[in-house]
């Protein structure tokens, strides 16, 4: 029987890269999990309306006009409260010398810098860096993955 895995290794490669960076997984039916990737699978298809594209031109002008950049924004607030909230959460329940996972290492590294005043290491840039390694690893790592098992499947006598 035909199938498209898609679907599939969206959420196994998600759930990899939170059980890195949050410390946990999700259930494949956890509805806060399926309306993350939901989010960002439609801010993967917005990325490429002409909207889009000129509002990263023309950020001023396009704040007026509307059109689904607008969508975009709301989506990625969405998931940026998402992990800013795991963010807090991990802040109330850390321990220095337990790190459970990237956002524990990095306040470990934040409490360590605390003294330097040109120190990177503040909450907005592991909010920052959490949603890169989550949105850019998602989308990259299960589209490489969809990709090699269309070539294996194309050339079966690879294997």
């Amino acid at each position: 029987q035909p199938f498209n895995p898609g679907n599939f290794l969206v959420h196994a490669v998600s759930n990899i890269i939170c059980s890195i960076v949050f410390g946990n997984r999700f259930d494949y039916k956890d509805k806060k999990f399926l309306t993350l990737i939901d989010w960002i699978e439609e801010n993967n298809k917005l990325q490429g309306s002409i909207q889009t594209q000129l509002y990263n031109f023309f950020p001023t002008v396009m704040e007026f006009l509307p059109g689904p950049h607008k969508q975009l924004i709301k989506n990625f607030e969405k998931v940026d409260k998402f992990t800013t909230d795991i963010i807090t959460e991990h802040q109330k329940t850390l321990d220095p010398t337990c790190p459970r996972d990237f956002i524990d290492a990095f306040l470990n590294k934040m409490e360590q810098e605390k003294g330097n005043g040109h120190s990177e290491f503040t909450v907005e840039t592991l909010s920052r860096t959490t949603l890169d390694l989550f949105l850019a690893g998602t989308g990259t790592t299960s589209t490489t993955l969809r990709f090699a098992i269309l070539i294996l499947h194309k050339y079966p006598e690879i294997v």
